[in-house]
């Protein structure tokens, strides 16, 4: 059974938006230089580092990345940083609370039960289903050592989902919403109560269908009510690119913010290489959060995108599993 993760990520500013600036809905970005590029750790040479989930937190950046090889498939890494010149230089260490498939992380702080949750998915001959989303918490995000082991968020597979990936929890006032994608041009949604949390999931429903891949993500827009969604597609402006959708709640109705070909959220038609090419893709990505619970909130006026990306040279002929993704870095040009 192949297992594929990515994330989604969108920018968004009112005022670009309203003069339309570019054919790209408004949204110009500029990319960094690789931020961060695979290394050896725990003596295993790892082909890529991808799916990033970073929070700012005491004065550092917390980094989870999964990294994927050929003595172990996929893993998820940890790393921490003041700023993002030093991010590939800092210390790597391998998550251990999980010995076998986990990947595509998604951090962040439960006010509620005042620990860190890492949502992922996760497989173990052991649970049933042997696949889905799980999760693992640590009173202590520095301490790669001291999150537990994972556990499985649900008990069964719903009966109405035949395929899942890319697990995305977000929280209102009342209930925690577990997003995710299933390949199919579907993204879905489950809920549970704040009380119940990370247990408690009702039945998912398909809230969005449209031309769309995998790794969707969504953010609470800081002082607006507003809810912005990013969800990876191919084959646009580049091998990889996010489209972007809003909602006014998060049970509420998506609606296309920068959601065809011409007018993405980020793709190769509105994101600049100014210190030379590096990717021919932009995929799976995290924005940068104004803070680390789980309400998920970014400030619409200065969003950042960290992502995963390639050249395509460096992909032809290779295995999903062998393309050696490395994460960059957007900042918003502005007008």
């Amino acid at each position: 059974m192949r297992y594929i993760v990515m994330i989604c990520v969108i920018s968004m500013c009112s005022a670009v938006c309203a003069k339309e600036q570019t054919a790209s809905a408004g949204f110009r970005w500029v990319s960094s230089e690789p931020v961060l590029e695979v290394r050896e750790v725990r003596g295993e040479g790892w082909v890529s580092v991808k799916d990033p989930s970073v929070v700012r937190y005491g004065g550092k950046w917390h980094l989870f990345c999964t990294v994927r090889g050929t003595l172990r498939s996929h893993a998820v890494i940890y790393t921490a940083f003041a700023d993002w010149s030093d991010a590939d230089r800092a210390e790597q260490k391998v998550l251990s609370c999980h010995a076998g498939y986990f990947c595509a992380p998604q951090v962040f702080y439960f006010r509620a039960h005042k620990k860190w949750y890492m949502i992922c998915q996760a497989a173990d001959d052991s649970w049933e289903p042997k696949y889905g989303p799980a999760w693992s918490t640590t009173d202590d995000i520095a301490s790669p050592e001291s999150w537990s082991r994972l556990t499985p968020m649900f008990q069964k597979q719903p009966e109405n989902v035949k395929a899942w990936l890319d697990f995305w929890v977000i929280c209102d006032d009342t209930k925690a919403h577990l997003f995710f994608t299933s390949l199919d041009g579907k993204m879905w949604r489950a809920e549970t109560t704040l009380a119940e949390f990370p247990r408690g999931w009702q039945r998912p429903v398909v809230v969005l269908e449209g031309d769309i891949f995998e790794a969707s993500h969504t953010y609470r827009l800081k002082g607006s009510g507003e809810y912005l969604t990013l969800i990876e597609a191919q084959n646009g402006h580049g091998w990889r690119y996010f489209k972007a959708y809003v909602a006014d709640g998060l049970d509420g109705r998506w609606t296309p913010l920068a959601a065809e070909k011409d007018k993405a959220f980020a793709s190769m038609l509105n994101v600049e290489q100014r210190s030379g090419r590096w990717t021919d893709a932009i995929s799976h990505g995290e924005l940068l959060r104004t803070g680390c619970d789980e309400r998920l909130e970014v400030n619409k006026e200065s969003l950042q995108f960290l992502f995963q990306g390639v050249l395509d040279k460096d992909r032809v002929g290779k295995t999903y599993g062998q393309i050696p993704w490395k994460l960059g870095l957007l900042n918003p040009i502005r007008p």
